[in-house]
């Protein structure tokens, strides 16, 4: 089932809506404007007053009034999660350059958190389950593991990408506009 993408008022990605809680929005008269096509169309109960049928529908993309604090700080790094995280590296393991299935993938920590590494973007990739074990608790340079690409942080509009494997079309030219070059969204 599609998500609605939630932004706010000046255009700011928030977060991914459930159909319902978009609708849910839209009832309650705080959908400032929308972009993209239309999604679903939900059929209310019979006016008393018109004897007409109520009907409420939601586009692929929101602006909520008031979401302003949905949005979280523009400098705040988006939340690590490993299905993110394999989406960032494209299901490669940085040590060997097979790409893998999510079931045959791990995170793995360039600093090993034993050693002071933290769980951060910066400080993690996907690696296969075999170079994860072969690695074991070293740094790449003392397991002679050299890295095949550098970690990054995502910015929200590559996170909200990262997020969802059932985008829109109409969605994804919103977001991938804001979408740095370096990321590898645009491989």
């Amino acid at each position: 089932m599609a998500l609605i993408l939630a932004l706010d008022m000046s255009g700011q990605p928030s977060r991914w809506l459930m159909i319902e809680e978009a609708i849910t929005y839209q009832a309650r008269r705080m959908v400032a404007w929308s972009l993209g096509r239309t999604v679903a169309t939900y059929h209310g109960g019979i006016s008393r007053a018109t004897g007409e049928r109520s009907v409420l529908t939601t586009a692929s993309i929101i602006a909520i009034r008031g979401a302003h604090e949905l949005v979280r700080n523009a400098r705040a790094e988006p939340t690590l999660s490993n299905a993110a995280l394999y989406a960032r590296d494209r299901h490669v393991c940085a040590y060997c350059g097979e790409r893998c299935r999510d079931r045959e993938l791990s995170r793995d920590h360039i600093i090993p958190v034993h050693s002071g590494g933290r769980d951060r973007w910066m400080n993690v990739v996907t690696a296969c389950r075999v170079c994860n074990m072969r690695k074991g608790g070293r740094t790449p340079e003392a397991a002679g593991m050299p890295l095949l690409y550098t970690p990054y942080v995502p910015n929200k509009y590559e996170h909200l990408i990262l997020q969802n494997r059932r985008i829109l079309q109409d969605q994804m030219q919103y977001l991938m506009v804001k979408v740095p070059q370096h990321s590898r969204l645009h491989a």
